[in-house]
């Protein structure tokens, strides 16, 4: 009798949580494939602090990751889906079947407006270690972090926001203008009142000037309109989260901004009981790497049935637990969706390592006997 077969295309945080929640579930009575069109899992959440000079970005060899938990590493990207065929078509032309399928291949990160710096995990410290010496040194006395209107995990404009202005006062540069224009009716209102209102205070404290409810744009260098009938801000350094946009693949469907419909089962609506989705590329509006730990711990519970005897899963039920680096005492967030709204707590009291910025069950461990 032929074993079950479980695809996994991606190669980021969802996707290593997958493989180690399914083999934490259903053992060695699975075949699992990784397909992924990187070689290295990146921990990216830690970017924000390379161009401070702290530890950033952290990686492990998906080859190491697969061997460890016996699973089939292949460098390859899904392009396109038979889900009568339970066929999985790559980017080299090869054909996978499966008996489950979990998807987790991320977000298109995209360029949001023009004439401004890009921040993203990728290129963290180029586009933002430069700005940081111009800082200290007196060069550049205004900055403005934009976050672009649609999905996102605003964190990390904040915490620039904080850490800049941190900077700044340590070295003697007072008189530095920081300003943060996002589009939530207030900060931090994507996590709730509780996270929203101890943000604001530290932005407050940090003398950095919010600009909520805004519809930028950037007409210009230098220029930046807080909406299309202003304020307009002129900032030296115009700093931009991306925007972030699904990445389609043939078959699978997806709704506005590309991203792919999911059930609470972490099912791709649509595609029956044997195709999940996890991570960035779902339809949940706020994208965070523990969130998509979470998804894929809860298609993994549901795959383990279909593979033998083994409890029904239960729904999602999203908890987003986040530090806020500050360049001073980090604050920890944790927000669940309560009633259709999210409710969160914070504290300043060290709830988890502060290094560890995605909570995820499985991942964490594991990445520690790496390290």
């Amino acid at each position: 009798m032929d074993r079950f077969k479980v695809v996994i295309c991606g190669g980021g945080i969802a996707a290593v949580e997958g493989l180690l929640r399914l083999r934490s579930l259903a053992g060695d009575s699975v075949d699992v494939t990784l397909i992924a069109p990187n070689d290295a899992l990146r921990y990216r959440p830690l970017a924000v602090d390379e161009p401070f000079a702290r530890r950033g970005v952290r990686s492990y060899p998906l080859k190491t990751i697969a061997q460890r938990n016996g699973a089939e590493w292949e460098q390859d990207a899904v392009e396109w889906l038979d889900p009568e065929g339970q066929l999985v078509r790559t980017a080299a032309g090869r054909t996978v079947p499966y008996d489950a399928l979990l998807l987790a291949v991320g977000a298109r990160l995209t360029l949001p407006f023009e004439h401004v710096t890009v921040f993203d995990d990728a290129n963290a410290d180029e586009a933002y270690h430069g700005l940081v010496q111009d800082v200290e040194g007196g060069y550049t006395r205004s900055v403005a972090l934009v976050i672009p209107e649609g999905p996102a995990w605003p964190l990390p404009a904040y915490e620039l926001a904080l850490m800049t202005a941190e900077r700044a006062g340590s070295v003697g540069e007072e008189g530095l203008a920081v300003f943060l224009v996002t589009p939530e009716p207030a900060p931090m209102s994507t996590l709730g009142d509780g996270a929203s209102r101890a943000v604001a205070e530290l932005l407050e404290r940090a003398n950095v000037r919010v600009h909520a409810n805004a519809r930028p744009e950037v007409p210009a260098a230098r220029r930046l309109l807080v909406t299309p009938e202003g304020p307009e801000l002129e900032a030296e350094r115009i700093v931009a989260m991306p925007r972030i946009e699904g990445r389609p693949i043939q078959n699978v469907p997806s709704g506005p901004g590309g991203f792919a419909p999911i059930d609470e089962l972490c099912r791709v609506r649509g595609l029956g009981e044997r195709v999940f989705a996890a991570g960035d590329m779902t339809d949940f509006p706020i994208k965070h790497g523990g969130l998509g730990a979470q998804m894929a711990d809860v298609a993994a519970a549901g795959i383990a049935p279909l593979v033998g005897d083994a409890p029904a899963p239960e729904p999602l039920r999203p908890v987003i637990r986040g530090v806020l680096h500050t360049g001073a005492d980090p604050l920890y967030i944790t927000a669940r969706l309560e009633g259709g709204r999210m409710e969160s707590q914070v504290t300043t009291e060290q709830a988890w390592p502060p290094d560890e910025k995605v909570m995820a069950e499985e991942l964490g461990p594991f990445l520690g006997t790496l390290d």
